[in-house]
């Protein structure tokens, strides 16, 4: 079986471009700086079904992501999760959360009203993740 990402997470996220096991996306809500991981690996839906270098390399993999969102963006507090509640595939959350926030302290998942970016706005954006996290413009 081959890696495809599931349609709703491309359809809710952008391509930033991709890490030695993971995809990195952007999701799709101006509100918060916020990364989704998904290993490049077929049929996967929990953490426990990557090998154990596979499951360190996603751990490395978020907080080298969170380390740069948080410096990017100014973050107070970056929120790091893999939930699957409504997307199966095993993805990991990366978001960054300021005091005052939309959701603020609550989490964002179900939180108001999705802000989508204005296409420019989500270029910009793309094109800082790519320079903070060192990745190439995807071909």
């Amino acid at each position: 079986m081959k890696f495809a990402l599931d349609p709703r997470l491309a359809a809710d996220s952008f391509l930033v471009g991709e890490l030695e096991l993971c995809r990195v996306l952007l999701m799709n809500d101006s509100r918060f700086p916020w990364l989704i991981l998904v290993p490049r690996r077929a049929g996967l839906s929990e953490i426990h079904d990557l090998s154990p270098r596979e499951r360190a390399l996603l751990i490395e993999e978020a907080a080298f992501a969170g380390a740069r969102l948080k410096t990017l963006s100014g973050a107070k507090k970056i929120n790091t999760g893999a939930l699957g509640n409504m997307v199966a595939q095993l993805h990991m959350h990366v978001v960054a959360r300021f005091e005052g926030d939309f959701a603020w302290p609550g989490p964002v998942w179900g939180a108001g009203k999705v802000e989508a970016y204005a296409p420019e706005a989500a270029e910009e954006r793309i094109d800082a993740l790519r320079a903070a996290l060192e990745l190439d413009r995807p071909a």
